[in-house]
């Protein structure tokens, strides 16, 4: 019985652990990344559903991007429970991020994070830089 449980642990596990397809060459390549208690995800992209959540992969030129950030929240904060989902537990926020020039065979990041109740995201060039400023949508216990 325990070979049986270790076995359907690891092929569960690889399931999560999908590799990501090949980059293509003639297209810009960005990553997503929070911290591990985070969890942030690939939601649109100029304005249409994007199916691939862990990453966005896109032409040259300009794009809108969109993400879903959860985060776990403690009570306090002092704001209404109506309003901003006061109190503890899951907060989702989303974020957008307008770049007017990703280039072909490039690789970007797209970092998120969470400042207090809120949620910021950062685009990053190949060397670290940043290059663009997101702004949050909205966020609340959605």
């Amino acid at each position: 019985m325990p070979r049986i449980l270790a076995c359907s642990l690891l092929f569960l596990l690889g399931g999560c652990a999908k590799t990501l397809p090949a980059a293509d060459p003639a297209k810009a390549w960005i990553d997503l990344y929070t911290i591990a208690r985070n969890q942030l995800s690939a939601n649109a992209l100029d304005g249409r559903d994007w199916a691939q959540g862990r990453y966005f992969e896109v032409s040259p030129g300009a794009h809108h991007l969109q993400v879903r950030l959860q985060f776990e929240t403690s009570g306090g904060g002092g704001g209404s429970r109506e309003h901003d989902g006061g109190g503890g537990g899951t907060r989702t926020c989303i974020l957008a991020l307008d770049y007017e020039h990703f280039e072909a065979g490039k690789k970007y990041q797209l970092k998120a994070g969470t400042m207090g109740r809120r949620g910021w995201l950062r685009l990053y060039d190949e060397q670290g830089g940043v290059l663009s400023r997101g702004k949050q949508l909205r966020c609340g216990a959605f």
